[in-house]
């Protein structure tokens, strides 16, 4: 009788209805990936690396010389006099370009010709091949793929290094 009672008080929902007033009150936590800036750091690029999918793409703007010998892994060169055409030819205009040179002057020169021929979100990558290098980035090229350390397959190792150069970098 009680039980009677208590329902002509609260109708009872049915359970889609219930589902979707508790998801009304949750908070949004769906994930989300960095966003790109015009200048970002070795950790931004890493972050939207590790997100899996990020969808953009990393240009090297050096000399052939330079990037043979060493690379952020998959990195697409494009020379400094050709970075233009080439990514004309090959990128759409919307499409998140990473992009380092020599040294950021030479990083801000491609990325402002790109901006400038109607490519629309375009990062500098400050700090190039060493910034890369200083939070244990992957790296391709000649000069990269020599002897192993000796802690080369330590991954605790790694981790710890990778978790310094975060905190010093932040």
């Amino acid at each position: 009788m009680a039980i009677k009672k208590l329902n002509n008080i609260l109708p009872m929902k049915n359970i889609p209805d219930q589902i979707s007033d508790i998801k009304e009150k949750l908070p949004d936590l769906t994930p989300t990936p960095p966003g790109l800036k015009a200048q970002a750091s070795s950790h931004d690029l890493k972050a939207r690396l590790d997100w899996g999918e990020p969808g953009l793409t990393i240009i090297d703007a050096r000399d052939f010389e330079s990037f043979t010998k060493s690379h952020i892994t998959g990195a697409v060169m494009m020379p400094m006099d050709e970075v233009v055409e080439r990514a004309k030819s090959s990128l759409e205009p919307i499409r998140d370009i990473y992009i380092y040179g020599e040294n950021d002057q030479q990083t801000a020169e491609a990325a402002n010709l790109l901006r400038a021929a109607g490519f629309q979100k375009v990062a500098e990558l400050k700090g190039g091949i060493p910034a890369w290098k200083a939070i244990d980035g992957p790296i391709d090229g000649a000069l990269e793929h020599d002897t192993p350390g000796p802690d080369a397959y330590n991954v605790f190792s790694r981790l710890q290094h990778h978790a310094q150069a975060q905190k010093i970098n932040k």
